[in-house]
C-alpha cells in the first residue's frame, strides 16, 4: 500500500438511514461513498477537492440497520489535477465473521486551491496486479465519460 493513498471508515447503519422499504437508503450510501472518496482525495492531494463525477455504481445488496459498515476508498489513478478511487462498501453483523460486498463504484475527484483553480496532484503508480488491472478500469470508465460528453455536446448542445 502506498502511504496516503486509501481511507477506510467504519461505522453502524442507523434507523435514520433507512428508506420507507425498510433498508439503509441508496442516497445514504452514496453520500457514505462521497464522504470517504473525498477524505481519500484530500489526503492523497494535501488540497480540497470536488467531485467530478461518480461511475458504476452497483447496489448488490442492502445494508441493514445495525449492521457494521465499512468502505474502503482508494486511489487507482491519477490525471494531472484528478484522482480516479475505486470504492467498495461492505457490511456485517458486529457480532459475526461473515462480511459482504453491498457496493461498489469508481468515483473522480479534482483538488483545487482557494480560488476554485485546479491543482496537479501527485502521480500515482500501481503497486501489484490488482492495482495494475483497477487502474486500467479506471482509465477506461475516464475514456468513456468523455466519449460521452463529446456524444451530448454533439447530439443535445450540452457543455
Amino acid at each position: 500500500m502506498i502511504k496516503n493513498s486509501q481511507t477506510e471508515f467504519r461505522f453502524l447503519a442507523e434507523p435514520t438511514d433507512v428508506n420507507f422499504g425498510g433498508k439503509v437508503h441508496g442516497g445514504m450510501v452514496m453520500k457514505w461513498i462521497d464522504q470517504a472518496s473525498y477524505a481519500c482525495a484530500a489526503q492523497w492531494s494535501k488540497h480540497y477537492c470536488v467531485t467530478v463525477s461518480a461511475n458504476a455504481i452497483r447496489f448488490i445488496r442492502p445494508i441493514l440497520v445495525g449492521q457494521m459498515v465499512t468502505i474502503n476508498a482508494r486511489i487507482v489513478h491519477t490525471g494531472r489535477t484528478s484522482m480516479h478511487i475505486y470504492v467498495v462498501v461492505r457490511a456485517s453483523d458486529p457480532k459475526e465473521d461473515e462480511i459482504v460486498d453491498t457496493n461498489r463504484c469508481f468515483i473522480t475527484f479534482m483538488a483545487i486551491d482557494e480560488s476554485g483553480t485546479p491543482v496537479e496532484v501527485p502521480k500515482y503508480e500501481p503497486q501489484n496486479t490488482e492495482d495494475e488491472l483497477l487502474e486500467k478500469v479506471a482509465i477506461s470508465g475516464k475514456d468513456f465519460a468523455k466519449k460521452l460528453d463529446k456524444h451530448y455536446e454533439q447530439m443535445l448542445g450540452w457543455k
